[in-house]
Parts: C-alpha cells; sequence; structure tokens
C-alpha cells in the first residue's frame, strides 16, 4: 500500500504517520471482542484465518496480498468490533459470497513486524501498539474507525492504526 503521505514520529524507529487512498477489502468477517480472544472456547480470529486460508488464498494472484481488517467498533478496545479476512478483489469475488469493506482515506498510525505469522503480529499489538497508545505523553489517539493489518510477505506485517485528527494552531 503506496501512502499519499509518510512521515516518522518522532521519538520512535518504528512508527510512521501516513495518509492513505481508500481501497476495498474483500473476505470473511466476524465480531468478536478482545476478552474473547483470549479464551481458546470463544477465540473466533483464529477460525476465521483459517477459512481465509482455505476459501480466499488460493484464488489470490501475485497482485492480491492478505489484509486483516477492524471495523465497526462498539467503544474502543473493550467493545465488540468486525474482523475481516480478507484481499483486493479478485478474479471470481464478486461471486464468491463474500463480505466487503472500505479501507477509508484517512491519517493512520504504522506499526511493523517481521517474523513467523501469527506471532510477529501478537508482537506488534502487543510490544509496539498498546504501549504506544497507553503512554501518558502520546500525543494521539485511536479513532477505532477502520484498523488493518497489512500481510507484506511470509513474515512481514504493517498494522495500520486509525488516529483522530489533531487540532491545528
Amino acid at each position: 500500500m503506496t501512502p499519499l503521505n509518510s512521515k516518522n514520529i518522532e521519538g520512535t524507529n518504528t512508527v510512521k504517520l501516513v495518509q492513505i487512498e481508500s481501497k476495498t477489502i474483500v473476505g470473511h468477517k466476524v465480531r468478536t471482542k478482545n476478552d474473547r480472544e483470549m479464551e481458546p472456547a470463544t477465540a473466533k480470529i483464529g477460525g476465521l484465518w483459517a477459512k481465509f486460508t482455505t476459501d480466499i488464498a488460493p484464488n489470490l494472484g501475485t497482485d492480491n496480498v492478505g489484509y486483516g481488517v477492524y471495523t465497526e467498533y462498539e467503544t474502543d478496545h473493550t467493545g465488540a468490533f468486525d474482523v475481516l479476512a480478507g484481499s483486493t478483489p479478485y478474479e471470481g469475488s464478486e461471486n464468491a459470497g463474500l463480505s466487503q469493506v472500505v479501507l477509508v482515506e484517512d491519517d493512520y498510525l504504522v506499526f511493523s513486524g517481521v517474523g513467523e505469522l501469527p506471532q510477529a503480529v501478537i508482537n506488534v499489538w502487543s510490544e509496539q501498539i498498546w504501549p504506544y497508545f497507553n503512554k501518558n505523553s502520546c500525543i494521539h489517539e485511536r479513532a477505532y474507525t477502520t484498523d488493518f493489518e497489512l500481510y507484506k510477505g511470509a513474515e512481514a506485517v504493517d498494522i495500520y492504526i486509525a488516529i483522530k485528527k489533531q487540532a491545528t494552531a
């Protein structure tokens, strides 16, 4: 994904502020909560990615990449939200009964990770995203509109977190 604008965030080596163009993503979707995902009996995201792997991944061309999209937040990280495991539209996707979401043109902070998936994704969330937004000195506030994971290969992910616009002086 090529950002419209990009700049590094002062005081970090890995966080970038970007603005992206809107993009449609198609895939399978579930509704869940973070506390449910901590319990194997109620977790849904692992099964969602298994369905992506069997139903969608075999149909993807070299121009398609995987996305994990978080939308329809009930409140914040404590409330329910939708997760879509998918890709950009591919040949035949219009007839596959897939859900669709739009990544809206907006400001996002991008956190990157490398390593074995899905552990690299878990590490980015737990070691970068949550600590960043929990700092008292954090100047950004999550928008809880649309966040997404962009899978850049077998062992690389960028996670885009929508942020609220900052007031300009």
